[in-house]
């Protein structure tokens, strides 16, 4: 009877350790992690591409010794409506006037009418705590097709078009205090000594030569921006030099995967078919798992398992598929491990502090950036003299 207690004391206490070894969770590492501003939430609109630029810019303003900024997002939405709506007329209905868009807008838009902090211009001009684009999107298509029925650009359509975004996002300050110091929108940003064209977009995709720039095929690039293609393993090879050399970057890509899991602060691409998991020993229950139970385990994020290598044509059957898509924007701002050595691109997102245990931070994984990249934004200078060559930099 004692061997037996024994015996089963013994078996209760191996499979507790192997539960809580099954729930061993994420633990990171940070290698290099980059300055960059306090998360903010784009709520309820459709505007990361302006929050993870903006975000970029401000880390930009830190890396560059010029102080910590917040920088109105709201005043650079409001700009590109008003770019959409006018391609859009010219397009004869046939442009893009969605909340989406690329950091390009954001570029265009801060040489057109500079831009102002937050205080200046919160873009909260209704009755929400928070931004919330629901209604002010659905008067945005409504105004365009007008526009587009009527086939005329006049003053009045211009009226109200401002009057529209006045109402919901506020009026545009024609000149404001900050700091004790008056200023325009253009002054302010001439303060900042911003200048657009040192930033680079790259990417990379086989059907197109490399070192050579293209027209990225994705519907929010409604600007027609070109984006200089390199070689899958050159263009993280960027990413590591930049962030290693004091750089951050704008990150494109999918988040449309169950691999991206924001709550649990990961995204991961798993080789869910053929890696079974770490340890060998584990290899012979993975073997005997269907499909839908490994997928099932490893979707419960409660500790790494062997991720996907990535190939330069497994990234391409991705995009041409329409596998991977261009979701969302966030700000890669450092580098992490895991406990088993994967590396993870450090990644600052738009969906609130409290978001997750992270602090709204979450971390990829390099096969799931391999994979899921449309692409990259970054400061010229964070390139190599090399590459700057080859692209004619």
């Amino acid at each position: 009877m004692k061997l037996k207690l024994y015996a089963l004391t013994a078996l209760l206490l191996a499979s507790a350790a192997g539960m809580a070894e099954e729930k061993e969770g994420y633990r990171f590492t940070t290698v290099v992690q980059q300055k960059a501003t306090p998360v903010k939430d784009q709520a309820v609109s459709g505007t990361c591409w302006c929050f993870a630029t903006t975000s970029f810019i401000e880390s930009e303003l830190l890396r560059q010794g010029k102080g910590e900024y917040d920088l109105s997002e709201m005043f650079i939405v409001r700009q590109k409506y008003l770019n959409q709506m006018a391609d859009n007329l010219l397009r004869h209905g046939k442009g893009n006037v969605s909340q989406g868009s690329i950091t390009t807008s954001w570029m265009t838009a801060f040489n057109q009418v500079g831009i102002v902090p937050e205080e200046a211009y919160s873009g909260i001009h209704y009755d929400s705590p928070v931004h919330n684009h629901s209604e002010l999107a659905g008067y945005v298509e409504a105004i365009s097709a007008e526009a587009v029925k009527q086939k005329k650009n006049s003053k009045q359509y211009q009226e109200l078009a401002n009057s529209l975004f006045d109402i919901y996002l506020g009026e545009v300050p024609e000149t404001f205090t900050y700091k004790g110091k008056e200023y325009t929108p253009k002054s302010f940003a001439e303060s900042l000594n911003i200048h657009t064209s040192d930033y680079i977009p790259l990417t990379s995709f086989t059907h197109k030569p490399y070192y050579e720039a293209f027209e990225v095929e994705i519907p929010d690039n409604w600007e027609h921006s070109r984006m200089y293609n390199l070689p899958l393993d050159e263009l993280i090879g960027v990413m590591d030099h930049a962030l290693k050399s004091g750089y951050t970057l704008c990150w494109d890509g999918d988040v449309s995967e169950k691999g991206f899991a924001y709550n649990h602060g990961v995204a991961i691409n798993p080789d869910v078919e053929n890696a079974g998991l770490y340890k060998d020993s584990d290899r012979a229950r993975w073997g005997q798992l269907s499909t839908k139970d490994r997928l099932a385990e490893v979707f419960r994020f409660e500790r790494p398992y062997p991720e996907v290598n990535v190939t330069p044509e497994i990234r391409q059957q991705g995009y041409e598929s329409g596998k991977t898509t261009d979701d969302h924007l966030m700000h890669i701002t450092g580098i992490a491990t895991d406990q088993n050595g994967t590396r993870y691109y450090i990644t600052k997102n738009s969906w609130a502090a409290d978001g997750n245990r992270f602090g709204g931070y979450l971390n990829m994984s390099e096969s799931y950036v391999r994979a899921k990249t449309i692409y990259i934004l970054v400061h010229k200078d964070a390139l190599s003299q090399e590459l700057k060559k080859k692209l004619g930099i």
